[in-house]
């Protein structure tokens, strides 16, 4: 009998007991094992228990919980022929929403996990760290560091709203990018954001070219002034307006080196990290498959 795995995040899932009873029944009326239930901690989102999933031979990884969670998982399930399949769970689910995977029907993902189509995605590394949606560094980590526990616990990803409010009159950054083997662009920005897809929650496409399996990393560069050049970027985005603009700057490859002079809060796939003044990015293309709707 085939065997899957879930990897769940216990904080994001209310009423384990029934969701447990829910999974396990199903998995029983498709004549598969019991699943391997592995839970994960603060101090592990996933990595080693994804690990064991694929040393005990698990026929697919189920994940169950945030962008945090998923992108744990693809660290560890990255190069290896075991397929991530996502429950969603949490604010964000962005990667789940790229994939046009359904959000908020767990039996529906749950046969997509067990009967999809396989699909290679790339998936983007800086140092030890994988990713799978988008890194960013400045105004953008700075709003989801600061975004109110209680608001984003009821409100969900509206909190990151009240939290961009407080940062649009912050301070710019001296930046130096760097695309693959090309001269270095100097700009004062206030973020910038790398990103394997492109849609944010409510499907606004920040990256509007990106594509999860096209083997490229997608770059954004914003540089608003004040509040006017804050409501003529996001017009800009709504629109989907490829005009250039220095408030604005879109670039494409498959190695990116962003470099500031002071540190600066950072963020993967919605998670901070620390603080720093270099993100060294490289493509890892085709390296994860996902179980997608066939």
């Amino acid at each position: 009998m085939r065997r899957a795995a879930i990897v769940y995040n216990p904080i994001k899932i209310p009423d384990f007991p029934a969701y447990r009873r829910t999974v396990e029944a199903f998995f029983a009326e498709e004549g598969w094992s019991e699943p391997l239930w592995l839970e994960t901690t603060a101090a592990d989102p996933g990595v080693s228990m994804c690990r064991r999933a694929v040393d005990e031979q698990c026929d697919v990884v189920f994940v169950s919980g945030g962008d945090g969670t998923v992108m744990a998982a693809a660290t560890a399930l990255a190069g290896t022929d075991v397929p991530m399949a996502i429950l969603p769970a949490g604010t964000g689910n962005l990667l789940a929403r790229n994939l046009e995977l359904p959000i908020g029907n767990d039996v529906v993902a749950l046969k997509i996990g067990l009967h999809g189509r396989d699909r290679r995605i790339d998936v983007a590394a800086i140092d030890d760290r994988k990713f799978a949606v988008m890194a960013g560094l400045g105004f953008d980590a700075a709003i989801m560091r600061d975004a109110p526990e209680g608001l984003k616990a009821r409100f969900g990803w509206a909190a990151y709203v009240v939290s961009a409010a407080k940062h649009l009159r912050g301070r710019g950054i001296r930046v130096k990018l760097t695309v693959d083997d090309g001269s270095p662009i100097h700009r004062r920005v206030r973020t910038v954001v790398v990103g394997n897809v492109g849609r944010l929650q409510a499907n606004i496409p920040l990256l509007p070219d990106a594509q999860a399996d096209d083997g490229i990393l997608d770059v954004v560069l914003i540089a608003p002034r004040h509040l006017l050049d804050w409501a003529r970027v996001t017009g800009r985005v709504l629109r989907r307006a490829d005009v250039p603009d220095r408030r604005m700057e879109r670039f494409r490859g498959r190695h990116v080196v962003i470099e500031t002079s002071r540190p600066q809060p950072r963020q993967l796939d919605g998670d901070l990290i620390e603080d720093g003044t270099v993100m060294d990015i490289r493509i890892e293309p085709a390296s994860l498959i996902v179980r997608v709707a066939p």
